[in-house]
């Protein structure tokens, strides 16, 4: 591994620019556009995560003498086309929607601005980054308002990639969640972490009340302790009488939840831990942090959900060719017409049409000449992300994740009510063009 992007990417790119570089037509000006084509099922907006990923990868998308060793070696294009590459620094300009921003189908969330030879290198890196984080982010919503405000750590790292658990780490927390076990995520993106133990610290002493013991001595009385090691009943009482009533919560990874919370939250308060918190972290998603919404839960762990888009682990999106220059330098739309996977061609510019109380109610997606801004009333969606090559970088870092979460955070309060309901449903904002 090196600290190059340019070869998280798929054959055919290269290949692709391979043929246009023989053929002369690698320096077109050329528009590229990413969106969804459709919502998971019932899903009724989708949270756009990723941005600032993105834009750190594309200032490390070098090839370096490592990358074009391996391309050579392998015969996968010319050498003057490992000569071009070894040169290759994205020059174009990219726009798009801010990161946090909600996204519906069809409305183009990114445009590249480029010769295709530049544009048509990104693809499967824009789509890799966006697809995944927004899965993740947009799922993440969801748990997020079942919560009804109370705070959701992503604990999802065993369940995917070590470099997926990252991405994951920084997605839930854009869309809401509170913070992150993984270390990582911690170091390179300013996401929150913690905790504290597993089961395993429990057996790895005599007797539970010794491991207790032991982690309060470490860590406190306001610490968590996980009490379904062996005897939830039995574990509670030890919990209380080794930290005193300042023990500051417990932790359920099993059981029927919304029963045994309640009994546990009794047995707290008879033993005077009326300020012990209830965490609970057992196989969690939208739906049963819904279930538990009048259980007395303080906060929830989501592992596996999160980290796989609860059941949706891709979002859909795609990444088009809109419109190039001809031979005599005019602008040309094109469009793929393929039976249900048809694009509509041309520059675009999308907005997000308010009511008169600030409420969303329609994605505009104008289809617009090169650099024609329309006149439109409606939110405009786009921020500049890269401008001739150079990265705006308040997009990258722990400060661009952070305005990332701030900004989701406005963007939903724009939605109306219905969609922020579990049940399924059609994306709650039409998607119009005109």
């Amino acid at each position: 591994m090196t600290e190059s992007s340019a070869l998280l990417t798929d054959r055919y790119e290269l290949t692709m620019l391979d043929a246009a570089l023989l053929k002369g037509t690698h320096d077109r000006e050329s528009v590229f556009e990413a969106f969804t084509r459709r919502l998971p099922a019932g899903r009724r907006y989708g949270v756009l995560a990723g941005t600032g990923r993105l834009l750190d990868l594309i200032e490390r998308f070098r090839f370096g003498d490592t990358e074009l060793e391996y391309l050579r070696d392998n015969d996968v294009v010319r050498q003057e086309t490992l000569d071009w590459l070894a040169d290759f620094r994205f020059s174009g300009t990219i726009r798009g929607y801010r990161e946090g921003e909600v996204f519906f189908p069809g409305s183009p969330f990114l445009i590249v601005d480029a010769p295709f030879a530049e544009g048509v290198l990104l693809e499967t890196l824009i789509l890799s980054v966006f697809n995944y984080d927004s899965a993740v982010a947009s799922a993440a919503a969801r748990m997020v308002t079942a919560a009804a405000g109370r705070p959701l750590a992503e604990m999802g790292s065993r369940r995917a990639n070590e470099r997926s658990a990252v991405a994951a780490a920084r997605a839930a927390y854009i869309a809401g969640f509170d913070a992150t076990s993984n270390l990582e995520a911690g170091r390179t993106w300013g996401v929150p972490t913690m905790g504290t133990a597993a089961h395993a610290f429990t057996l790895l002493h005599d007797n539970e009340e010794d491991a207790f013991r032991a982690q309060v001595a470490a860590m406190g009385p306001g610490t968590t302790l996980l009490v379904d090691t062996f005897d939830v009943e039995r574990a509670i009482e030890t919990a209380v009488r080794v930290a005193g009533p300042e023990l500051g919560a417990i932790r359920l990874d099993s059981g029927d939840l919304p029963k045994l919370v309640r009994q546990v939250r009794d047995q707290l308060d008879r033993l005077g831990a009326t300020r012990t918190r209830i965490t609970v972290t057992n196989d969690l998603d939208e739906f049963t942090i819904a279930a538990l919404s009048s259980s007395p839960v303080d906060s929830y762990g989501v592992g596996t959900s999160v980290v796989t888009g609860s059941g949706a682990p891709a979002s859909g999106m795609v990444y088009k060719l809109v419109a190039h220059r001809d031979g005599d330098g005019a602008w040309v739309p094109v469009a793929k017409e393929s039976d249900g996977k048809a694009s509509i061609g041309g520059r675009k510019h999308p907005v997000r049409r308010l009511d008169a109380s600030g409420r969303a109610v329609a994605e505009v997606v104008h289809i617009v000449e090169a650099g024609d801004v329309p006149d439109d009333t409606g939110r405009d969606l786009f921020v500049p992300l890269v401008t001739d090559g150079e990265v705006h970088r308040e997009h990258l870092g722990p400060e661009g994740t952070t305005r990332a979460r701030e900004h989701r955070a406005s963007a939903m309060r724009e939605l109306p009510d219905e969609a922020f309901r579990l049940g399924r449903g059609d994306p709650v904002l039409p998607t119009i063009f005109g």
